[in-house]
């Protein structure tokens, strides 16, 4: 009996350890294959488009912004500067100063001037004169010389002679005016003398003349053909006749 027992024991015993040699087999078995699937996948090169992870995608927007940051760093698309010192915009303003300004201003025109005559004549003078002004009514112009000035008489036109030095060339700004005289000789012969019934105003450098009321005395004296004695000075010289 027992040694029936003693035998039931061991068989007991070594159930009991395959059941246990089994189970650790089966556990190590289990950690193995658990350790393998944890095991991080091999990297997949860096900046691949295959790869799902964010580096890639952001080195390509990062060269982008940067090849943009050009363009919003002072040039535009163009590559020009947005200062807009382009050859073409320096040209629109540079050499635009006053100098600049007056090579470029016309002669002074018939048709842009208001001509007037007034008797100018001083007591005491021994010759009479008249004032002829010139205002400019149009855009600033040049202007030099001598004005032409001839009178007309019942003799026909006297041309009157030019006396002293040309002016020299200067602006006539808009709105302003100029002068310049004309003498002539006093009829005191006590005869009817040569009759005066206009004046001829041409401009300096025109052709179109302005036919002016005569303002000074009616007559002239006659002379003996050695000329009427009817001068102009240059322009600016009002009164002075030269």
């Amino acid at each position: 009996m027992s040694g029936n027992r003693r035998k039931a024991v061991l068989v007991s015993a070594a159930i009991v350890g395959g059941a246990m040699l089994m189970t650790a087999c089966q556990g190590t078995d289990s950690n193995s294959n658990s350790g393998a699937a944890q095991a991080p996948p091999p990297a997949a090169p860096a900046g691949t488009a295959a790869t799902s992870s964010g580096s890639a995608t952001t080195g390509g927007n990062q060269g982008s912004n940067q090849g943009g940051g050009q363009d919003t760093a002072g040039k535009d698309s163009t590559g020009k500067s947005s200062t807009g010192k382009s050859s073409g915009g320096q040209g629109t303003t540079a050499g635009t100063g006053a100098a600049g300004d007056n090579d470029t201003i016309g002669k002074c025109r018939t048709d842009d001037l208001n001509i007037t005559a007034m008797d100018n004549t001083i007591g005491g003078d021994a010759d009479r004169s008249v004032a002829v002004t010139m205002k400019n009514i149009g855009h600033n112009c040049t202007m030099s010389g001598f004005a032409g000035v001839d009178l007309q008489t019942n003799a026909g036109p006297l041309s009157a002679k030019r006396i002293g030095a040309p002016a020299e060339p200067f602006i006539l700004k808009s709105n302003t005016s100029v002068s310049f005289g004309i003498t002539y000789p006093t009829n005191d012969t006590g005869g009817s003398g040569v009759r005066i019934t206009g004046l001829l105003v041409t401009p300096p450098g025109e052709t179109k003349t302005i036919t002016l009321q005569w303002p000074g005395a009616a007559t002239l004296p006659v002379t003996d053909g050695a000329g009427s004695g009817v001068k102009v000075g240059p322009i600016g010289s009002a009164g002075q006749g030269g």
